[in-house]
């Protein structure tokens, strides 16, 4: 059980690590030229995909804007940006299926062009909206807002929207390295065996005492086992009980053995 935990643990790290599968949702947008600078420009995008956002009316307003990356905007069908009376008229202004991309180091521009023509402003043109998505690490996405409406000449007039959003932040290369990122893990996968094994034998097991501790006999075997190891090659001891097989030369001098021969003398 305990095994089972730790292995999950790590299953959920590398999961953690990897930040999952990436959907391809900025792909639903048609590049008015296609090339892979501007569709990796695009691409960070991918986390504002599948919501709108709203800027808010203020007082004297009678329109709302409805903007969303690469999907129907207020649900309207190919737009990118709606404009959206108080009687609940919309108007596209914007389309995702004709966009241009910029980038920077920490800004995105996004264009949409092919809106609804004009009525009486810019030479009848077609609207297009820009929307300026700029660098905020506190947040994912900020509040839409409406900078200008440039309608005031020939051609060229456009919607101009300002977004923060973490999403084209540049991202902060990692201080930590491979092997401190492997500590970490072992670390915590080491934390999740000792808990849940831990909670596993009090709770399920209902052990008590060291026995609580994950695989207490197996842990208890390996440390006897390595105790008896270094006693084996660290200790000397078994040489201190053979007897001495050499025997020094004494220092004092050894006495001769004294020689009786008075008996040969004559009396």
């Amino acid at each position: 059980m305990a095994i089972l935990l730790a292995w999950r643990g790590l299953m959920f790290l590398v999961l953690l690590a990897g930040g999952g599968q990436a959907s391809d949702n900025t792909k639903k947008c048609n590049l008015t030229a296609e090339n892979p600078s501007e569709r990796k420009v695009l691409s960070l995008l991918e986390p504002l995909t599948n919501q709108n956002f709203t800027a808010p009316t203020t007082s004297g307003e009678k329109y709302t804007y409805i903007f969303q990356v690469c999907g129907d905007a207020d649900g309207m069908k190919d737009a990118g940006v709606v404009q959206k009376s108080v009687d609940g008229k919309q108007v596209p202004i914007g389309r995702y299926n004709s966009t241009q991309v910029y980038g920077g180091n920490d800004w995105v521009m996004l264009i949409y062009k092919g809106g609804e023509t004009y009525d009486g402003h810019c030479s009848q043109e077609e609207r297009r909206a820009i929307i300026m998505i700029s660098c905020n690490r506190n947040t994912l996405a900020g509040q839409l807002s409406v900078v200008l409406e440039n309608r005031d000449r020939n051609k060229e007039c456009f919607y101009l929207f300002e977004l923060d959003s973490s999403a084209v932040c540049p991202v902060i290369p990692s201080k930590l390295s491979a092997g401190s990122i492997l500590l970490i893990v072992a670390f915590c996968c080491l934390a999740v065996y000792l808990i849940g094994g831990f909670l596993y034998q009090r709770l399920v097991v209902g052990a008590k005492g060291v026995e609580q501790f994950p695989n207490y006999a197996f842990w208890s075997e390996i440390g006897n086992l390595s105790a008896d190891g270094c006693d084996f090659v660290c200790r000397s001891r078994g040489s201190r009980d053979e007897p001495p097989t050499y025997r020094g030369v004494p220092t004092e001098p050894v006495e001769e053995p004294e020689e009786r021969d008075d008996h040969l003398l004559p009396m």
